[in-house]
């Protein structure tokens, strides 16, 4: 695997992804850092150790986003032809949300300092996020006159509404940590030296219940946000009639009746 994103894994199954271009402030759309991000959500989807992910950036940004100098005409942002550039856009950065998407194991973000454009997007593509008190957002593509190309305008509302998303992407201006709390686009700030143990501690609580359980409940989430409700139900019951089967189920009814803590293996 490229070392423009790092895998580790603790003995909890926690992993952290660590994006690793610190020089640039971690863009992500860049041909290198987009294949090494897939392959490494590929890595956590199969490794049968991972039960969370924390998903943060190294250095003093989170991530910048667009690579600017890849705007040029020529570059993979900018192919030299309005078919070509779209295409380089289907095989290239529009491939992180539906990946994404498909992740059954549930990600952190940590954001540290700043998250702009496709980089806020990325924080929108994982299912929880908290922020370092230097933390910054911001939906920036109109300032470069752009739009989200990497869907950013599905995923953005969906987190924060509709009125606070067309305020960001209109107007392109950042949003501070204390600002990102308030709208729901993070669900807690901390102090910037305590962000990684924070975002530890919160997939510590998510680690300790049944993997399958777990995994099941993000998936009817994700679906939620597409489907009907009879169609979710339908979803949800096959669901159920599914965690019903496990053994973590049967364990957890049985530690529940007699007092003592859970010991869930994942089966």
């Amino acid at each position: 695997m490229s070392d423009a994103v790092l895998y580790e894994i603790d003995e909890e199954g926690i992993v952290l992804l660590m994006l690793n271009r610190p020089e640039l402030r971690n863009p992500i759309s860049d041909a290198e850092v987009i294949e090494a991000l897939l392959a490494a959500l590929a890595r956590l989807e199969t490794d049968p150790r991972a039960r969370v992910a924390i998903l943060t950036g190294a250095g003093k940004g989170f991530s910048s986003g667009g690579n600017i100098n890849e705007m040029k005409p020529g570059g993979t942002l900018n192919a030299g032809s309005p078919a070509a550039t779209r295409l380089s856009y289907k095989r290239g950065i529009q491939r992180l949300p539906l990946a994404f998407a498909a992740l059954e194991v549930p990600i952190i973000a940590a954001v540290n300092g700043a998250a702009m454009g496709a980089g806020c997007d990325l924080t929108c593509m994982c299912d929880l996020r908290i922020a370092g008190e230097s933390a910054k957002f911001a939906e920036s593509f109109v300032k470069l006159g752009l739009i989200a190309g990497d869907g950013g305008s599905w995923l953005l509302p969906r987190v924060i509404g509709w009125s606070k998303a067309a305020e960001m992407a209109l107007t392109g201006d950042p949003i501070d940590a204390a600002e990102a709390l308030a709208c729901g686009l993070v669900s807690r700030v901390v102090p910037d030296a305590e962000l990684l143990d924070a975002a530890r501690a919160l997939a510590r609580r998510i680690a300790a219940n049944p993997p399958h359980a777990v995994r099941m409940t993000k998936r009817l989430l994700w679906e939620g946000r597409r489907a009907d409700l009879a169609t979710l139900l339908e979803m949800a019951s096959a669901m159920q009639a599914a965690a019903h089967a496990t053994a973590d189920h049967e364990e957890a009814v049985a530690a529940f009746l007699a007092k003592r803590p859970p010991q869930f293996k994942g089966s």
